[in-house]
């Protein structure tokens, strides 16, 4: 085994993982050296890791002996062993313990279950900074996403939506890019819920910088999360593969303002395929950074919801997360009885009325029994008598 894998335990290297970790320290240093041999959901390392422990896989790249393993082939193997000289895995569970972070890999108590839905794509580990449990916390976690250009609508909306559901009990994901990331997450800040970003970068990179001050807040009160070790910075396939880590972390995605070629559809369409709830807030439909969104509802492949209560009512639990029934407002006339209100039509609103025969033959009721609901309904105040007349009372 390479030296590297056999350094003895670092003092207080559990706090890198949990205190319950099943996971051992070599396995934990070489998923750490395999995270930066591979880019985020390398399917040939995640098929390699279903059939030998981390320490083997990188020992097989060490040495170039890997014996017709599916989907390598001599470039690809080339790429890997080019990346091995100068890696430490200890030097980068340092540099995540000074900023109060882990690094925990599948095994581990805080590993999320529901990333192994992920299948070959699974990550290899996950780099954690914050307060809280990730896996406790994705039990009860939704994804809000959309446009970065987002429009003064899109962001009143995502940061309403996101205050809703932080006070609901949920915790609000998004990847903390401008625009509608950046807006859910101060949605779920400013009621003192928990929200965590998805990073495209190691939890130690600030970025975008201009999100810089609310990624620190985020780590504070809630939790950074990476598949990337520290120090690595995002380009636009990280952010793609990015997105799967969000569908697969949540109960569901919804999409607030995405264009057509938006890569918040991405989250969208990879929850879909996960069985994860997809839903979609609609927008103008003069809008473009609306039409990406209206085409997901359109096609059936999300449903369309306009606040907390109908998102928590698809992905919570059946029965306790019921939307409440929308209705107008009740208005007294609501109340009446069928036969009083049927009387209540027939009157007439002009000042001479009308008599008791042509109001039973507009009613279809008895005269008799027309005479009786009058006098109810001037009770009520609905109408008064004119004369042989009856006439709908006027309010001012």
């Amino acid at each position: 085994m390479n030296q590297l894998l056999r350094q003895p335990r670092i003092p207080g290297a559990a706090a890198a993982g949990a205190a319950s970790d099943t996971g051992s320290e070599p396995e934990r240093l070489a998923r750490v050296l395999l995270g930066r041999l591979s880019e985020p959901g390398d399917a040939v390392v995640g098929r390699w890791l279903g059939q030998l422990p981390a320490v083997d896989v990188v020992e097989a790249i060490r040495d170039g002996t890997v014996p017709d393993h599916p989907g390598l082939d001599a470039t690809r193997l080339a790429g890997y062993q080019a990346r091995l000289p100068g890696l430490d895995p200890e030097t980068d569970l340092k540099r995540v313990r000074a900023v109060g972070g882990r690094f925990i890999i599948p095994g581990d108590t805080e590993w999320p279950s529901q990333l192994d839905d992920l299948g070959d794509g699974r990550p290899v580990g996950l780099w954690v900074a914050g307060t809280g449990s990730l896996r406790l916390l994705a039990l009860r976690s939704v994804a809000l996403v959309g446009s970065r250009a987002c429009t003064a609508y899109g962001a009143h909306v995502a940061g309403e939506l996101s205050a809703q559901l932080a006070e609901r009990g949920w915790t609000v994901v998004s990847g903390a890019a401008y625009g509608i990331d950046a807006a859910a997450h101060r949605g779920a800040l400013a009621v003192g819920g928990m929200t965590a970003a998805v990073l495209a970068c190691g939890v130690d990179v600030a970025y975008p910088k201009g999100n810089a001050e609310l990624i620190r807040r985020i780590g504070v009160q809630g939790l950074l999360v990476s598949e990337l070790p520290p120090g690595e910075h995002p380009n636009r396939f990280r952010f793609v593969l990015r997105n799967r880590v969000i569908a697969a972390l949540t109960r569901g995605t919804v999409v607030v303002e995405a264009a057509v070629r938006s890569g918040a559809l991405s989250t969208a369409r990879r929850a879909r395929d996960l069985n994860r709830h997809t839903m979609g807030v609609a927008g103008p439909v003069t809008s473009a950074l609306s039409a990406g969104v209206h085409a997901l509802i359109r096609s059936g492949a999300a449903t369309l919801v306009t606040d907390a209560a109908e998102i928590t009512e698809l992905i919570g639990a059946i029965g306790d997360d019921l939307a409440p029934q929308r209705s107008g407002p009740v208005l007294p006339r609501d109340l009446l009885e069928p036969a009083v209100a049927r009387v209540l039509e027939a009157v007439p609103a002009t000042a001479e009325g009308a008599p008791i025969e042509r109001l039973a033959r507009q009613s279809g009721l008895p005269p008799d029994e027309v005479l009786q609901r009058l006098y109810e309904l001037g009770a009520l105040g609905y109408v008064e008598r004119h004369g042989a007349h009856w006439r709908v009372v006027r309010r001012r």
